[in-house]
């Protein structure tokens, strides 16, 4: 394996935190849109993964390697579809599905790939966002939404009841879910959809295939 030999110095990011809490010790591990290898990094320093990154942009994927990390150049919307079925045990997209142009299709790949899928993103159901689209009625710019509109990479923005149904409609069980704030308190996991729609500025869902079990 692969390991990284200069662990980013950085505090680690709370939906990087919550989902390295899901993943077991020594899994092999696909980290879609790695980005910088944060979380890779993390996986690997805190729970020994066989890690692999995919990100599609060169300089990102260049810096990864340079410190010792095992990541390629690819697109999440394209390049999936050549990977085997259940080549890791756990796939995971953080804070990258909304900017994906095929998130149904990505979604489907990631549970197709790994035994389970971990998926992070930000909620535009979010209390702060309504309140500026009805009082503003503009595209909301927010901590976790700072780009104008027509800067921002995010192609298919969604509620966590938006992602929760589409979870039903591509077959995935829901194993475990959180939504959190910016400074990473979790909202009750009994708390129903609607307050963690209302309420909770990103979620972390775990997931795995109906069919496979």
């Amino acid at each position: 394996m692969l390991r990284s030999q200069q662990p980013l110095q950085t505090t680690p990011r709370v939906d990087h935190l919550l989902i390295a809490e899901m993943v077991t010790e020594n899994a092999r591990v696909l980290d879609v849109g790695c980005g910088d290898g944060a979380l890779l990094d993390l996986l690997i320093q805190t729970k020994g993964v066989d890690g692999r990154g995919i990100e599609i942009e060169r300089d990102r994927v260049n810096a990864c390697v340079a410190r010792g990390l095992s990541v390629i150049q690819g697109d999440a919307d394209v390049d999936l579809d050549d990977y085997p079925d259940d080549a890791f045990d756990y796939a995971i997209l953080s804070l990258t599905i909304q900017a994906t142009h095929r998130p149904k299709a990505v979604l489907e790949n990631l549970l197709r790939i790994g035994r389970y899928a971990i998926v992070s993103f930000p909620n535009f159901g979010h209390w702060k966002v309504r309140w500026q689209l009805l009082f503003h009625g503009r595209m909301p710019q927010t901590e976790n939404l700072p780009e104008p509109w027509y800067e921002s990479p995010n192609a298919h923005l969604c509620t966590i009841r938006d992602f929760a149904d589409l979870c039903e409609k591509v077959d995935a069980e829901v194993v475990r879910s959180a939504a959190f704030n910016s400074s990473g308190r979790q909202l009750s996991p009994h708390a129903p959809l609607v307050m963690q729609n209302i309420f909770g500025e990103k979620a972390v869902f775990l997931l795995r295939r109906r069919s496979a079990y």
